[in-house]
């Protein structure tokens, strides 16, 4: 009897994120019968979902949660290149499973988060559903944007904009340390607690341990975004 209700039980939780999956990815619909036979992974904060250079084991769908992507630098700080939450789209997973590559990125959860894993396999054959292609293509034309901007601020943006706008859109307090936001910008803990430090004296903002409260963001979001032809 025991043995009977916990397989139902567990098979209506399945039923249940099924569902769930399916409407925060509402081109799977047509796949239903693939999804139905693929675990779901529950993961905690700060967990290595994959590493670069590695193979990639699968087409990551999340039901909640978020994975921070980012790529590691020669001399060992990594850039943040963006983050996946329920409903998008990982570029790096997918370039490995459409060019049948290595992993050029890693994916760490920055809080407890819940996935499917399609398997290669599966991704490519789901590649033939017209919708789902539309659906991989769109968001991946998408993702390259966000990477084309993030290359135009690091490349022609001063690091004290680039942290300004980071500090920007959260809210205050903004729960974070000076080693995620070096992390995030691609740069040493070091230089992100100075610029903060400065900012903290022209009374931009309040520093205290792992929170920033903003106190003048018309300020922050003057440096961040200087009028045209401003130097």
């Amino acid at each position: 009897m025991f043995l009977s209700f916990s397989f139902k039980f567990f098979e209506e939780l399945r039923t249940a994120a099924m569902t769930t999956l399916i409407a925060t990815y509402p081109a799977l619909a047509t796949l239903a019968d693939t999804l139905q036979g693929l675990p779901l992974h529950e993961v905690p904060a700060g967990t290595t979902l994959f590493r670069e250079h590695e193979t990639c084991a699968g087409f990551p769908l999340l039901l909640s949660g978020e994975v921070r992507i980012s790529r590691s630098t020669s001399q060992g700080r990594a850039l943040e290149l963006y983050r996946v939450v329920p409903g998008e789209l990982c570029l790096v997973s997918s370039s490995a499973l459409f060019a049948q590559s290595a992993l050029s990125a890693h994916g760490v959860t920055t809080r407890d988060t819940q996935l499917a894993l399609l398997p290669p396999a599966a991704f490519r054959a789901a590649l033939a559903d017209t919708t789902f292609r539309d659906f991989v293509l769109g968001l991946f034309a998408e993702r390259m944007a966000d990477l084309t901007a993030l290359i135009e601020a690091v490349a022609f943006q001063r690091l004290d904009q680039r942290l300004a706008a980071a500090l920007l859109g959260h809210g205050s307090p903004l729960k974070t340390t000076h080693q995620a936001l070096a992390d995030e910008l691609g740069t040493v803990r070091e230089i992100v607690t100075r610029l903060l430090r400065r900012f903290e004296r022209e009374g931009w903002l309040s520093l205290s341990r792992e929170s920033i409260s903003v106190l003048d963001a018309a300020a922050l979001r003057a440096l961040a975004e200087p009028p045209a032809g401003a130097a």
